[in-house]
């Protein structure tokens, strides 16, 4: 059985979709923008982003089902011509210098090399191109000092609620594993369902540490 079907992750995960609406309202008019989603997973959000611009958006993640998968959401919604899903990963890309207009991520830059990431997404955006950044408040608060070492500065951001995560995600998630284990045990999946219990317990212990917020950052067009 496929694990995060039974639970219906992606409907916990689709809930920051309102919030990545709200994000991207703050973004200055941006003329046939061209937009990068790095880690897109399944792709529920480069689906939004390019509903939302109306215009090109790539995903690429390192996982090659998730990828897969995207690409069927794709081929389902006949969107080919302007959503493109690519397996690899931030460092390994081939795209060109300064061919994108904004850098979209939600969790994911946390989980890299900072510096190195902050000088590829440099890199990959247009002059005063947006790089946003869903990430968790005491991550970003830590990090944002080397933002201008790579010619990048805030110019907006988008708080969501306390515990969102938490209220949202973690608790209706331990919730939904109880009553699949209450119904199947241990012996479907345990492997998986034991790291998402292990992700609920965390959150459920420190939960202000969820607390998260996206923030538009400016490629600066005199860097340098």
């Amino acid at each position: 059985m496929d694990i995060d079907r039974a639970l219906n992750v992606e409907e916990l995960r689709g809930r920051s979709l309102k919030h990545t609406r709200r994000a991207y309202r703050l973004l200055p008019s941006l003329e046939q923008p061209r937009i990068l989603d790095i880690g897109c997973g399944l792709g529920q959000q480069t689906m939004e982003l390019a509903r939302l611009s109306g215009r090109e958006v790539v995903g690429i993640d390192i996982d090659h089902s998730a990828v897969s998968r995207l690409q069927q959401r794709i081929d389902q919604a006949n969107a080919g011509d302007r959503i493109k899903a690519i397996h690899v990963s931030l460092f390994d890309n081939k795209f060109d210098d300064e061919c994108f207009d904004i850098i979209w991520e939600q969790g994911v830059l946390h989980l890299l090399d900072e510096s190195k990431s902050f000088a590829e997404c440099r890199r990959l955006l247009k002059p005063n191109g947006y790089l946003v950044m869903h990430e968790t408040i005491l991550w970003f608060k830590c990090s944002q000092k080397k933002l201008p070492e790579f010619g990048f500065k805030l110019m907006e951001e988008h708080i969501l609620p306390k515990h969102f995560w938490w209220t949202n995600y973690g608790a209706p998630l331990g919730d939904r594993i109880k009553a699949y284990r209450d119904v199947h045990g241990d012996a479907s999946d345990s492997k998986k369902l034991a790291e998402y219990e292990s992700v609920v317990a965390s959150m459920k212990r420190d939960p202000d540490r969820t607390d998260c917020g996206i923030y538009l950052v400016k490629r600066m067009d005199d860097y340098g």
